[in-house]
């Protein structure tokens, strides 16, 4: 898929690869879209890959002395859905990322990747849109440069991103102490779905005179939609129609409906347009009902789980140099516990070279596109889904997979209820599942059923076998008492 994988040690070091590459190459900080991307094609004459992922620094989330939310460009899903900072002044963006892809998908894909990607569906955009988020881009030839996410966006899946530059800050204000907001998501089913329609609001109240925070009059509002038009929008029209009034029901469904002009939708797989436009509607009057009501928080739980590890899903440690990977340099880590020195697969998935490779074919191929979750293995502690996972990533790296699950002596506790439960059908999920089990018994030994939930929802039976799975977890957790 592609020829040359560069491991960067510093900023300066991508930008000056970019620089040398540009157009034929990019920046891998998940992958998690990219590698999709290139699979199928969509991204013709990407040649190099410049990996930033162990470069020190870039996964920080801080509030400046101006009030301003900075995110670094290796932020991920769950370091926003688990930082204080961003659930307490940008609940918006928590939610959002909760509500994207599966525990293993959040612990690779980053903000900074979901907003390259331009899609309209994008989760992320939608909040940071409503948030007035600006993005820094660097250049090794043209220095930095700021862009307001409104002005980031010329079309679908197209951005004002020249091909030397990298994406380094996302910064936007906190929210004040009179401003509440949400995000909310309609989608096809609960989990691991791109969105027919989402919004995000947030609303500022008029809190000068000492009455209750949410009877006071609208002093300013933001309403962003995604997944009706080209780009995602803002609603101006209903954002007007909410200023110095109070939200009531009468007003909630007159803004709501005043929403639906800013939608352009189109017809396809998850709706056809008028459902879309309509659901416009019912989205934002069931946002604004809940900031009425009290109850932004919405399904963001007080607990996620997580499924990172130790390490809170980034590496231990940076690279000690940077690495540069073609058709002649080995990959070389650690497997298992094993030291593996592995060559001809820099161009491949972390799956396919598990499998073809360090023939360990315990891990299975499902989907290929991070939806089946039968690929989890554990990378550098944290859960992720090895389809979507540069092989090159591994250089350098602790690796789990099935096969290195037991111990010396006995199987692993969630093995071994599984036999007891006779919780397999066809067996081809079962990795997966043993996985996503296991490392959310690492995080929470006695977990209850919905945590169990939450920790499997990236995970598909086929067989449809989930009773038995579940009981599966609840003989652990009775053992666990």
């Amino acid at each position: 898929m592609w020829q040359t994988y560069l491991s960067a040690a510093s900023v300066d070091e991508a930008l000056r690869h970019l620089a040398e590459w540009r157009e034929r190459a990019r920046i891998v900080a998940g992958a998690t879209d990219l590698i999709i991307e290139l699979e199928r094609g969509l991204r013709p004459g990407v040649d190099a890959l410049i990996d930033i992922t162990r470069v020190p620094g870039l996964a920080q989330i801080s509030l400046d002395e101006d009030g301003w939310i900075h995110l670094g460009p290796l932020v991920t899903h769950n370091d926003c859905v688990a930082s204080k900072l961003i659930t307490e002044r940008a609940l918006p963006l928590a939610q959002a990322c909760w509500e994207v892809g599966a525990p293993q998908i959040r612990n690779r894909g980053t903000v900074a990747g979901n907003l390259i990607t331009a899609s309209p569906a994008n989760d992320t955009i939608t909040p940071l849109l409503a948030l007035d988020a600006q993005v820094s881009l660097a250049s090794a030839v043209r220095g930095r440069r700021r862009v307001a996410l409104r002005a980031f966006y010329t079309g679908v899946r197209r951005t004002a991103l020249a091909a030397d530059e990298m994406l380094v800050d996302i910064t936007f204000p906190a929210l004040k102490a009179g401003e509440r907001g949400l995000f909310v998501k309609l989608a096809l089913r609960r989990a691991q779905a791109i969105s027919v329609v989402d919004v995000a609001v947030i609303v500022d109240f008029d809190h000068t005179n000492g009455a209750p925070l949410l009877s006071q009059p609208v002093a300013r509002a933001r309403i962003a939609l995604g997944s009706v038009a080209p780009t995602i929008v803002r609603a101006p029209v209903a954002e007007a129609a909410l200023v110095g009034r109070c939200l009531t029901p009468e007003v909630i469904a007159e803004a709501a409906a005043l929403a639906t002009e800013a939608a352009q939708p189109i017809d396809d797989v998850r709706g056809p347009a008028g459902y879309r436009r309509d659901m416009v509607r019912v989205t934002t009057r069931r946002a604004l009902a809940a900031l009425l009501a009290g109850q932004a928080r919405g399904r963001l739980p007080t607990d996620p789980v997580m499924l990172w590890g130790p390490h809170a899903g980034h590496p231990g440690a940076p690279l000690s140099a940077p690495a540069v990977h073609g058709a002649r340099e080995p990959i070389r880590t650690r497997i298992n516990h094993q030291d593996y020195v592995i060559s001809g697969a820099n161009d491949k998935t972390l799956l396919r070279m598990l499998r073809e490779d360090a023939l360990l074919i315990g891990t299975k191929e499902g989907c290929a596109e991070g939806e089946c979750g039968a690929c989890t293995v554990f990378l550098d502690g944290a859960a992720v889904m090895a389809c979507l996972v540069p092989a090159p990533r591994a250089h350098a790296a602790e690796i789990i997979t099935v096969e290195g699950l037991a111990g010396p002596d006995a199987l692993h506790p969630l093995q071994q209820a599984f036999v007891d439960a006779g919780a397999v059908q066809c067996g081809y999920c079962t990795p997966g599942f043993l996985m996503s089990g296991a490392k959310l018994l690492e995080e929470r030994p006695a977990a209850g059923p919905s945590e169990v939930q939450q920790a499997l929802t990236g995970n598909l039976c086929r067989c449809t076998g989930y009773y038995k799975i579940l009981s599966a977890f609840e003989q652990v957790r009775q053992a666990a008492h």
